[in-house]
């Protein structure tokens, strides 16, 4: 894996930790309650379908009215589409809404090798083959944490085929701050039981959340059956790729990337995101020459749209209602 500014982001979403049990544990293999919005979101009818690039199978899901304006909802490391499930339906009244997952995560292919540009041409193939470029209106793309350095990548190179990015707790840090090398390579491990798996899920980097109906759905979508080493039938699994980290290439720095984005962007923020040092957003927002909205979520920290949904929904809705109404300022010409 090369090294980047941002190593420690795709140390961010929830898998197998070594020694301890996680926070759904308690349920032994039961549900959590949920609230009737989450329940009502969660059964919205989307359809699922696949597109085939650069020789991996790519997975996606689509809620709404495929006459209307695209959105392209985007996951971090180790997750999958499923993370929006509960997002996805808030955003229909105005939008043909796409969730996607990367190769070598959820239901997507693995590869022998996985680089930024090739993430960044399956956001492309996904836009395609679920129509979002063919209405008169560009498509915007949300996406969180790792998703978000993909999407960065995006706006610089493709920037001028969307409306806009929206970039959701993934910082770009000074170039002078320490590197990170590759992570420890985790997963892999088949568990005997559903519940033994559910009791190993947590969060990464380490962090408190109260909605654990949220954590709970999640963490079922993240599972598969896989055969048992020790021969003693089918146990469960995490879908991502374990290797993913030890096989992968950026390619340019994500400030490059920032400053080269050729649409419009807005920055997301959890209020408590432990990720941030306290100077990275105005760093973040003089790349982009202070035309960016810089948006905080309070009581959100990293996993913003499992610690605060639906304040998490009330400022996008708002940000993209303003995006179609307003013209955006000249960010590229004013460098």
């Amino acid at each position: 894996m090369a090294d980047t500014d941002n190593d420690k982001l795709v140390r961010d979403q929830p898998m197998e930790m070594p020694s301890e049990q996680g926070p759904l544990a308690g349920y032994h293999g039961a549900q959590p309650p949920a609230p009737k919005w989450f329940e009502d979101a969660v059964a919205t009818h989307y359809d699922t379908a696949f597109v085939t690039c650069e020789g991996a199978r790519i997975h996606y899901q689509r809620w709404g009215d495929r006459t209307k304006p695209g959105l392209l909802l985007v996951h971090g490391n180790g997750a999958h589409a499923h993370w929006w499930d509960f997002v996805a339906p808030y955003l229909t009244h105005d939008y043909h809404v796409v969730a996607m997952t990367f190769s070598g995560m959820g239901d997507s292919d693995w590869r022998e090798s996985y680089q930024m540009d090739v993430f960044a041409r399956e956001q492309l193939a996904v836009c395609e083959a679920a129509g979002l470029f063919d209405h008169a209106e560009k498509p915007i793309i949300v996406a969180h944490s790792f998703g978000g350095f993909v999407t960065i990548l995006t706006g610089a190179e493709y920037g001028d085929r969307f409306a806009g990015i929206v970039i959701v707790d993934s910082p770009v840090n000074p170039p002078d701050r320490p590197r990170r090398g590759p992570p420890a390579v985790r997963g892999g491990k088949v568990y005997p039981t559903l519940e033994a798996a559910l009791a190993r899920f947590r969060l990464a980097p380490p962090q408190p959340c109260e909605n654990h109906y949220i954590m709970d759905y999640i963490a079922r979508w993240s599972l598969t059956k896989r055969a048992r080493p020790d021969g003693a039938g089918d146990g469960w699994a995490w879908k991502f790729d374990p290797s993913i980290w030890q096989r992968f290439q950026v390619s340019r720095p994500p400030q490059e990337l920032l400053k080269e984005t050729r649409c419009r962007i807005a920055l997301f923020k959890g209020d408590k995101s432990i990720i941030w040092e306290d100077d990275v957003g105005e760093y973040m927002r003089g790349l982009l020459n202070r035309q960016v909205p810089f948006i905080e979520i309070p009581e959100a920290r990293h996993h913003v749209m499992l610690d605060q949904p639906l304040a998490f929904v009330a400022a996008l809705r708002t940000l993209l209602q303003e995006w179609r109404y307003s013209e955006p300022a000249r960010v590229v010409a004013s460098r």
